[in-house]
């Protein structure tokens, strides 16, 4: 059994791996039983967010969560976001220093603008209190203006400002009992502190935020902050940014928990590296013969159609289902893009076509039949699909972990996405790795690892990191 971690000098211990609740939402089964396994695995961190799918993700953690004694979990939420239902209420109440960043995407840690997303964190997830509340990407401050104009030292004096008035709201909380501890959530966390010339970044200094805690309290209770840490985005174990020392390091020595986030989702020259297998790995991609056999059984239920009702099915761009397939998805780069293509580009067109096709068919048995088959068959080629366009994302994968093993990561039978937990699991700094684990499947492959004496995970990520530049 996997052994809990101090979650820094929270006096709180948590697994090594936490249950990412990014793309989690309530009303998915699939979703609901991912969170109840992973509990039931031992796992007791769940890391979620106010705007993470527009608060319907607090609304499942709330609803899995509940009965479970006070100090079995602990739970992280974020706010900063004014996106959806915090966008409506924005624009009702008029909150100050709102960062307008583009349409549909403001944000803001102001502390009336907090106030409110607390309550309906907690609202939402029906709890009293929480055990981590973090500020989500405050950087957006600086990110505006760096958008604009070159960044000045008085940008990033104003910037802590308002992370210091954001703490000293968040330390009333704390005296409130609705909140045990605070801290900071940042993409930038890892980035270089000076750019070419020592030009101003928009870097967030773990260092200067532990001084803004410390000016609003001698006994303050900001203690955690998460950032991306992966394979490729290793800055917060390897850029020495915070007066000389590592993230990883300044935490370890200040006592500040660490969450990793975006630990198998990593981001290299603006494209989504997914450290995953998708296929056996070292088996060929699959090629364009075989997506066209595999859409075989679609043409002909198709073409079916035609033969009872003299018209073909035909979607708003002329094609039917398996030609429209059969275009697209060749021009498919990875998974993600297939999830997200999916169902704006097919599911909805065809659901379209079958409310048109339903209405002329009530009084057409046969129609009726044929159409309750090709839903099935629609469904069983888009999961054809999905495993296709995966088996084509391998290649990637094996180049990734060919990548590994000139690091120093010694071959062994893990899957990808195992290695790459494995590696930050020996980081002496971080209290614990967040994961996505939407689907059974991908608990069960996270949660079976030891996070513990495995290889050194410094040593790979400097090596990996060389390999890359």
């Amino acid at each position: 059994m996997t052994t809990l971690r101090p979650f820094g000098s929270t006096g709180l211990d948590c697994h090594p791996l936490g249950f990412g609740c990014y793309r989690i939402v309530d009303g998915d089964a699939n979703h609901e039983a991912a969170l109840r396994a992973y509990l039931a695995r031992g796992g007791n961190l769940i890391d979620t967010s106010a705007n993470y799918g527009d608060g319907a993700s607090e609304v499942l953690v709330g609803k899995v969560v509940q009965g479970i004694p006070a100090g079995r979990l602990i739970v992280v939420t974020k706010g900063g976001y004014i996106q959806g239902q915090n966008m409506t209420l924005a624009q009702e109440r008029g909150f100050p220093e709102v960062v307008e960043y583009g349409p549909g995407i403001w944000h803001s840690i102001h502390p009336e603008f907090l106030e409110t997303q607390v309550e309906r964190s907690l609202a939402r997830m029906k709890r009293e209190a929480v055990e981590i509340y973090l500020l989500h990407n405050p950087e957006y401050y600086l990110e505006d203006i760096a958008h604009r104009r070159p960044l000045t030292r008085d940008d990033h004096d104003e910037f802590y400002r308002r992370i210091r008035e954001a703490f000293r709201y968040l330390e009333e909380q704390v005296a409130a009992g609705r909140i045990g501890f605070y801290g900071a959530s940042s993409n930038n966390f890892g980035q270089p502190a000076f750019g070419k010339d020592d030009g101003v970044t928009t870097m967030t200094s773990v260092a200067r935020c532990l001084a803004e805690a410390r000016a609003v309290s001698d006994n303050h209770h900001f203690k955690v902050v998460q950032l991306p840490l992966n394979l490729y985005e290793s800055g917060g174990a390897v850029e020495a940014n915070n007066e000389g020392r590592t993230v990883l390091s300044f935490c370890r020595e200040q006592g500040l928990g660490v969450l990793a986030n975006r630990s198998l989702n990593a981001f290299q020259q603006n494209q989504m590296i997914r450290l995953a297998d998708w296929a056996e790995p070292g088996v060929p991609p699959p090629d364009l013969d075989s997506l066209r056999a595999m859409l075989e059984p679609l043409g002909r239920h198709e073409e079916r159609w035609r033969e009872l009702t003299g018209e073909g099915v035909r979607l708003g761009s002329g094609e039917t289902p398996s030609e429209l397939l059969l275009r697209i998805v060749p021009r498919i780069d990875s998974p993600m893009h297939w999830e997200q293509l999916a169902g704006r580009y097919v599911v909805e067109p065809v659901q379209a076509w079958l409310v048109d096709a339903r209405e002329k068919s009530k009084e057409h048995e046969e129609r009726c039949d044929w159409l309750r088959g090709f839903v099935e068959q629609l469904n069983e080629s888009l999961a054809s699909v999905g495993r296709h366009v995966r088996a084509r994302q391998q290649r990637v994968s094996d180049e990734v972990r060919a990548r590994l093993a000139e690091a120093g990561y010694a071959a062994d039978e893990q899957s990808l996405s195992r290695r790459a937990l494995s590696v930050l699991g020996s980081l002496d700094g971080l209290s614990c790795t967040l994961v996505g684990m939407r689907r059974l499947d991908y608990v069960e492959d996270a949660m079976g690892i030891e996070m513990s004496g495995g290889p050194d995970g410094l040593a790979v990520l400097r090596a990996f990191n060389l390999l890359n530049t």
